[in-house]
């Protein structure tokens, strides 16, 4: 008797490996989806937060961009591919605030998964939407 394995044993343990990565793989590249997802909606919760102390500490229109959040110290990073819009002008004592993800890889309902608060920027953009307050 030979030693070693039959052509039928090796097909067999390669076939057995193809079924559990055709499983693995698919489970695999949703967990990573998900973390983007996640990833995004934190931002975008941060993001929204700076611009809030922004507002209440400067005492003045919000920030325009990521980076002026960042120079001022109320982020410690930029975050890519998100913008910040403001309507630009205070009424009774408000203004709109829209941050916006525009990196386009991942959809609203994904990131709304993780914060019910995230609505459609347009464009299938994830976005979050807020009216500050002057408090001054």
């Amino acid at each position: 008797m030979k030693k070693g394995f039959a052509l039928v044993e090796l097909l067999i343990v390669l076939a057995v490996i193809a079924a559990l990565m055709a499983v693995a793989t698919p489970m695999a590249l949703n967990a990573v989806k998900q973390a983007k997802a996640s990833q995004v909606a934190q931002n975008l919760q941060n993001i929204m937060t700076a611009e809030e102390n922004y507002v209440n500490t400067e005492q003045s229109l919000p920030a325009t961009t990521v980076d002026q959040l960042v120079s001022k110290n109320y982020l410690s990073s930029t975050p890519t591919n998100y913008s910040i819009t403001a309507d630009g002008t205070w009424t009774n004592g408000q203004v709109k605030v829209t941050i916006k993800y525009n990196g386009g890889d991942v959809s609203v309902a994904d990131v709304k998964k993780q914060n019910p608060n995230v609505i459609d920027g347009g464009s299938g953009a994830p976005a979050l939407e807020a009216t500050l307050v002057k408090w001054w």
